[in-house]
């Protein structure tokens, strides 16, 4: 399986001890060169850094701008146009980015996209992830942009207690 993910999932996995769950759920899982960058060597000391940089299951991959891109800027950024891009190119089977517009955007192109959530499901239903209660209350202390009620509502699905 082909996957490609963004920096904002890097760094909210990192952040909520759960970015194991990309090399347990898909082996590998590609970034392009300028996510690589913004993760490991802009984002130095930060959680996720030595992580993302120590990582043998990432495969860093350099993309070439499009000329869509400026279309699409200054509202998108850098990462998450060559996250797309990346994703295009190979022909990945799924597109791990959280941001709504960056989704909606990979969506128009024809990527299937997931996102922490997402994730963090598949890896409760895999057996990866001992307590997605748990984890969703980590998202929210660490300050991850995600409604409430996506985070409740995906709980009621797997018959669990909302956060609320």
């Amino acid at each position: 399986m082909i996957v490609v993910s963004n920096a904002s999932p890097l760094i909210t996995l990192s952040r909520v001890g759960h970015i194991e769950l990309l090399p347990q759920l898909f082996q590998s899982v590609s970034v392009a060169e300028e996510v690589y960058q913004e993760v490991a060597v802009a984002g130095a000391g930060r959680p996720a850094a030595e992580l993302v940089a120590q990582a043998k299951w990432l495969r860093r991959k350099p993309v070439t701008p499009q000329p869509w891109f400026a279309l699409r800027r200054p509202k998108f950024g850098l990462g998450e146009l060559h996250t797309i891009a990346l994703a295009e190119a190979l022909r990945a089977d799924l597109t791990v980015i959280d941001e709504r517009g960056a989704r909606r955007l990979a969506e128009s192109r024809g990527l299937k996209v997931i996102g922490c959530v997402g994730l963090l499901e598949v890896g409760f239903r895999r057996g990866f992830v001992p307590d997605l209660r748990e984890a969703y209350e980590r998202l929210e202390h660490e300050g991850a942009f995600v409604a409430r009620e996506i985070l409740d509502r995906s709980l009621s699905a797997f018959g669990l207690l909302p956060l609320s």
